[in-house]
């Protein structure tokens, strides 16, 4: 059986995501949680719709010591790790005007979303480099877009901060950087856009389901060996191909 850790993993899609990949059959989750208690919460929940093979770690993407704590306990629990899905991310305090927005916030924002991943891919990499068929989904947004940021026509257009969507440009760039270093080996590294969906992150004004949401994720978490790597990934820019313009 497959093992799977995913941070920010006991809501939302983060939690959609997990029930999907129980739903396989084929994965062992590791529901990460910066709250114990909310973590055992969601676990509680699988448990009683009758998935096993799920138990809650914690982790606090913006805290080094929780990390390297978590892959301690983790490292006792299992030899390898197939899947990381980075899913755990924060908007920060809007609006976000480039002239106007308080550095603390943007220094906040960039601390979960963009140094989280990287010192949680940094420390769980060893023990994803004994997996047969490592996967890294890097959770990104549509809004991280610099090319189509750019573009007057574009929908998005005018929605734009100096915290959140930058935040996420640095994941996507930090990701082509992750998956250059492992293009000959068995990785697979993507950054993945899960679509505007209705969520406490945006008090449900998105217009996406969450079951759409964990899907888009699920599908790069698990490729076979003949999937992309290093590509970014959005239904809401590109719904025909799915291929994000950086």
């Amino acid at each position: 059986m497959r093992t799977v850790l995913i941070t920010g993993a006991n809501k939302s899609i983060g939690f959609e995501t997990v029930r999907q990949l129980l739903q396989t059959g084929r994965y062992y989750v590791y529901l990460g949680s910066r709250d114990m208690r909310k973590g055992e919460e969601a676990v509680a929940k699988l448990h009683a719709e009758g998935f096993a093979n799920v138990e809650a770690l914690l982790i606090d993407v913006s805290d080094r010591a929780s990390i390297l704590h978590a892959r301690k306990e983790l490292g006792n629990k299992i030899r390898s790790l197939d899947v990381l899905i980075n899913n755990a991310g924060i908007r920060g305090s809007v609006p976000q005007q480039a002239t106007a927005v308080d550095i603390d916030v943007i220094r906040e924002v960039f601390e979960t979303n963009f140094f989280g991943v990287i010192a949680v891919t940094q420390a769980f990499i060893d023990l994803m480099k004994r997996s047969e068929a490592p996967r890294i989904v890097n959770v990104t947004s549509g809004l991280a877009s610099l090319a189509l940021h750019s573009d007057p026509n574009w929908k998005y257009y005018h929605v734009k901060g100096a915290a959140y969507g930058p935040s996420k440009s640095a994941l996507n760039a930090y990701t082509v950087a992750l998956a250059y270093e492992l293009r000959d080996t068995k990785f697979k590294v993507n950054a993945v856009d899960p679509g505007y969906t209705a969520t406490d992150f945006n008090e449900h004004r998105g217009t996406g389901a969450i079951e759409d949401a964990a899907r888009r994720l699920v599908k790069y978490a698990t490729i076979g060996v003949d999937g992309p790597t290093g590509q970014y990934f959005s239904d809401d820019n590109s719904p025909e191909t799915g291929i994000s313009p950086w």
